[in-house]
């Protein structure tokens, strides 16, 4: 049987130049770039994660993924 999964990856630097990646499963249908990076630019304003790398300062990326999973085999109970 084959499921579906989205994920919304919003990926950031940090002060230390390295790449932040946060994940959110099943984003909303309709959501939009300009909400996301609305979002991002909430995220690193208010300084809401912390990261090894120091603080979030800038927007890299958007993705949303969209995976398909086939289960082929499921063991005899």
């Amino acid at each position: 049987m084959a499921t579906t999964a989205k994920t919304l990856r919003m990926i950031f630097s940090s002060q230390a130049g390295r790449t932040v990646t946060l994940t959110l499963d099943n984003p909303r249908a309709d959501v939009t770039a300009a909400e996301i990076e609305a979002a991002m630019d909430l995220v690193i304003a208010r300084n809401i994660f912390n990261s090894s790398g120091g603080d979030l300062v800038t927007k890299q990326d958007i993705k949303i993924i969209d995976s398909t999973t086939n289960d082929l085999y499921d063991p005899p109970a």
